[in-house]
This record gives structure tokens, sequence and C-alpha cells, in this order.
């Protein structure tokens, strides 16, 4: 049951954006078929900026969105903030009402067979065990403590602005306050931080509906660097496990509180992308589950242990070598099992000296560089520490036993075209080899495509995006290429999708992430369970990788 797509052939500027459609050979034919047959593939931006915290997607012309009403079958919701420490306001405004206007726009979709949601698999997070694909319910907090509503959630953030605005707040008190009421209310409901929360709220919102829409959810685990495509180690941004790996190849995470014996649950992007596309085409429809989780702890545990001895081996092997030509030479990692244990340890290597060089006193410009260099690593440390160790401490694993059954029902043609079994992956290999090289080229402004050529990517490259790049298609999904997209301003709040990069990603600490907003929306024809013909339409809104 082959999902197929024309190449890019024709591109025209017009008024309503950029059109690009054509015919081309059918990729991989139906079992049976007699013959090869065109298929139409559409990347179109008729309505220029599109914003997934407005009602319809901010859409004025009304005649284009029932156009696009009717002629919509699936929908897959990517847009997010994914920082951890977002404004409680900017959060709710793009993760959970977002999803509402997506489900507003969708219930009104007259051909709609399948939305497909983007979520992450820390909407649900217990210190230890394993977490099955269970659906979150509005009234009730994570931990059963506490009555859970969001629209009182709503009312509660609306009331904290008017208080600041009333108050004459500046900018940067309302961002500074806003933050830290995102993560007292997501602690009150049990959550680690406000993006998870808020995610967990959009999920919410969508199983009221799960009922009368056709409602899917993908819950990806950390994101890492691509497997395979568009080519080994692409990566954008500073990621979950790639804040520790770049600072402790840098000399300037020397601390870390978890346990060697936890199992890390990561998921490389393209593999996230070809588990969307097989849900798309193989997703059963009428069944009673809608939720997968995608990640490696069950099918292909990592323990951080190992982790961190590949990670030490890399650097040893290849050091980091600063601006000024100063080759770095890590130790040993030196993790801690619990928060006590590191904020003990912080107080002997950090909070004590420093104190001693404040009674001794900064006399010489020396003594200050000192002081100013340990004290920024030590609020370096602890702030990277308390942002992730809800994760990095847990002993939590995510069944995928959901997702193994659908990738089961998967053509053995459709599994070498969209590989998403983790299972397959030489852990060792990927960051040795892989990850950690790309995570070192992202981390100096460019990555290496296979075929040698440069790709900017710190501050220029763009995600790729579903409806936003040139594909051959052939089952479920299919080999993808380097992609096109359409940057259309600057702006803020800053928009960042879940997958890729990560279910659970931040921008540098201290950083505040600049912002541009890219839109892209596409069309696949595909067939199978879904039909043969059926679109793909998505409303896309990505990271400029600043911050």
């Amino acid at each position: 049951m082959p999902l197929r797509a024309a190449s890019f052939s024709t591109c025209r500027n017009t008024s309503s954006g950029c059109v690009a459609a054509d015919c081309a050979d059918d990729l991989a034919a139906p079992s049976g078929a007699g013959t090869d047959q065109s298929c139409n593939f559409r990347y179109f931006n008729p309505c220029g900026r599109r914003d997934v915290s407005l009602k319809n997607f901010g859409i004025g012309d009304a005649r284009l969105a029932e156009d696009i009403r009717k002629e919509t079958n699936i929908i897959v919701h990517m847009a997010a903030t994914v920082n951890f420490a977002e404004r409680y306001d900017t959060a709710l405004a793009i993760n959970t009402m977002g999803v509402k206007h997506m489900i507003d726009f969708a219930s009104k979709c007259t051909n709609l067979e399948l939305v497909l949601l983007v979520s992450t698999a820390y909407v649900n997070l217990m210190k230890q065990g394993i977490m099955m694909e269970k659906p979150l319910q509005q009234w009730r907090s994570y931990d059963g403590r506490s009555d859970l509503d969001i629209s009182e959630e709503m009312a509660f953030k609306d009331e904290k602005l008017k208080e600041l605005v009333y108050n004459n707040a500046s900018e940067r008190t309302i961002r500074h306050t806003m933050k830290k009421i995102g993560a007292q209310r997501a602690k009150k409901f049990g959550w680690a931080n406000a993006y998870v929360f808020t995610k967990a709220m959009g999920e919410m919102l969508a199983y009221e509906q799960n009922s009368r829409l056709p409602i899917v959810i993908i819950r990806p685990s950390a994101t890492t660097s691509t497997w395979k495509e568009p080519f080994p180690g692409w990566i954008e941004g500073a990621k979950a496990i790639d804040t520790w790996i770049t600072n402790y190849g840098k000399g300037t995470l020397k601390f870390f509180p978890t346990d060697v014996a936890t199992v890390i649950d990561i998921v490389p992007a393209d593999i996230v992308v070809n588990a969307m596309l097989c849900i798309i085409s193989y997703h059963p429809q009428g069944t009673a589950d809608f939720i997968y989780q995608i990640g490696s702890s069950m099918s292909n545990p990592i323990k951080l242990g190992q982790m961190s001895q590949t990670t030490y081996k890399y650097f040893s092997q290849i050091p980091f070598v600063g601006a000024k030509g100063d080759v770095v030479k890590v130790k040993q990692p030196n993790f801690l099992a619990t928060m006590a244990s590191f904020y003990e340890t912080m107080d002997k290597h950090y909070k004590m000296p420093l104190q001693d060089m404040l009674r001794r006193g900064l006399s010489t410009t020396e003594d200050r560089h000192i002081y100013n260099h340990l004290k920024r690593e030590y609020d370096f440390t602890v702030a990277v520490a308390e942002v992730y160790w809800p994760f990095t401490i847990s002993k939590t694993r995510f069944d995928d036993s959901k997702m193994q059954n659908l990738m089961g029902m998967v053509t053995e043609r459709d599994r070498e075209l969209i590989p998403c079994n983790i299972k397959f992956i030489n852990w060792d290999k990927y960051f040795m080899e892989t990850h950690i090289p790309g995570d070192q080229q992202q981390l100096l402004g460019k990555q290496s495509h296979g075929d040698g050529v440069q790709i900017w990517s710190s501050k220029a490259l763009p995600w790729l995006c579903l409806g936003a790049m040139e594909v051959e298609l052939a089952g479920p999904a299919a080999a993808y290429r380097r992609g096109k997209t359409m940057e259309v301003g600057m702006g803020s709040p800053g928009f960042h999708t879940d997958v890729p990069p990560s279910a659970a990603s931040t921008p540098a600490m201290g950083e505040e992430a600049g912002c541009c907003e890219r839109e892209g929306n596409g069309e696949f024809v595909t067939e199978g369970e879904h039909g043969r013909g059926a679109k793909l339409w998505h409303a896309w809104e990505g990271d400029c990788g600043r911050g």
C-alpha cells in the first residue's frame, strides 16, 4: 500500500505563495499493479503567515479556508514550542490552544481520514517503571492530587498578565514572571516543566474529541540526530543529551546528576519521521489504540554509563579545540546519582572556593577573571542540572509495543525504504561515527552532506518538514532529500517544532532564542489504509536554531 509523491519540477511564484506541482513515475506500484500511474505533489503557501495560536490558523480568506477543508484528508500537527522554560502564556497559546484550533479546523474538514498529533513521551514521566501508552484526561492532575481545568488555566494566565500590565511591569519582568509561573503551574499539577505540561493539556483536548475525530497521537522520546536521512548526523540546535555532550567536550560541564545505570530513551529524527509516515498509511481505522510511543528504552536500551564512556572515548581521540587553539583534555565523566549529592559536590568544587575568593578579595584583574569564569561555570552547571534532572534520574521506560506491532504490518519493501525499527542501531557506532561528529559540526556552524557539500546549520539551515521538502516516496514513506522551506519573516514569540528535532530540548542556558517563523504545507498522494488519492496537509512553523 504505497504512498507516492512526484518530484519538484515546476515552481512558480504567485501572489499566494510558491506552488510546485508535476507528475512522476510511480516509485512503487501497489502490489499486483500492472502499470505505473502518475501522481501529484503540491507545496503551497497560499495565505502567508500562519499561526496555530490563532483561530482558523489566522487564515483570513474564507474561500481559501473552505477549499483547504474540502481537499484535506490527513492533518499532521507538529507546531509547538519546545523550550522547557517557556513563558506560560506562550506555551499555552501554542502547545495547548494550538491543538484546540487544529481540532476546530479538522472538525470542519469534510473528507478527513486521519489527524496525527505529534506529542512527547515525557507527558508521562514516572520516577520508575514502564510507561504504557495511556491517554491523558482533563480534570485530573498527573499526580491525582489536584483538579485540572484547562479553561481555568487560561483564565489564570490572563489575570496574571493583566496584573503585570496594570503595574507597568517591563517586558523583561513580564517575561521572567510568566516563565516562573509556567514552572510553578507545571509543578503544582505534577509535570516537570511548562513544555510537557502544556503538551499534556494539548493531548487532553485531543482525547476529548477522539470519539468524533480520527485522532492518532505519536509520542517520541528524546530526539537525536539523524541515523541515515537526509544524511547521517544531521541536527539543528543543542537538544537534550547534546547539552551534556557538547559542554562536556568543551570542558564546561564537569558534573551532572544522573545514575550510570539509568537507561536513556532516545530516537534519531529520521526514525521519528518514518514512524509518522508509517502511521499515516498503516494505522488501522476503527481501532481503540490511538497512541504510539517511539523510543529506544524497551527495544534497544542504552545506559547512560555506556553513552558517557563512548563520549569520553570520542573526545579523548578527537578533542575539542577552542577559539584560541587550546585543546580541551576531558576527564572521565563525573555523575552524581541524586540531586542532594550533586549540590554537595557543587558546594565543594564551586561555592566554597568562590566564597573564599571573595573573603580574600579580588584585588587583581586575574583574580576577577578566575572568579568570573568559575562563577559562570557554576551557574551554568546548576541551571542545566535543574532543567534536566527529572529526566536523567528517572527510571522510566516507555513501552513501544503498539509501534512495534504496527511495524509488523509494513511490507518488506517499505521496511527497506522507511526504516523505523530502532532495534537495528548500534549505539556505540552511532554516537562515535554519527551523532557526536554531527553535534560538533553543528556547534561550529556547519554540517557536511555525504557528497562533501557543507551546509551551514547553526544559524541558517531550517528543519526539514514533511510539506516543504523534495520527496521521493514509496510505501507509507520514503527516502527524503534535503529540503526547501520558505522563510517569511521575523517575529516573536519563537515557534519550534516537536518532531524533529526533539521531544525534549531547550535553548542554550541564559540565552533568549531568536525567532524566524517558517511555514509550509503540502499534500501527498497516498494509497493504503486511507485510500487512493488521500491528501496530506499540515501547517508548520519552525525554529531558526538561534539561541
